[in-house]
């Protein structure tokens, strides 16, 4: 985990609902370095989780089936 974001551009999920409960990634880096940064739109100052391009894919593939059911 890192709390660096200096040069990354930063794209909120389009799984985020309007109600603040939001997700943002860095797609530039995924591309450039094979991981995947993620972080809390509503702490841009805090932690970013770094998952490897593989595993975040697989995730995403998921979420789109349906695999983790709504909240």
């Amino acid at each position: 985990m890192t709390t660096e974001t200096t040069t990354q551009q930063w794209v909120k999920s389009s799984y985020s609902d309007n109600g603040g409960s939001c997700v943002e990634w860095a797609p530039g880096t995924a591309t450039a370095t094979g991981v995947v940064p993620v972080r809390d739109s509503k702490n841009t100052a805090g932690p970013v989780l770094a998952f490897p391009a593989a595993a975040f894919s697989t995730f995403v593939a998921g979420v789109r089936a349906g695999d983790f059911g709504t909240a």
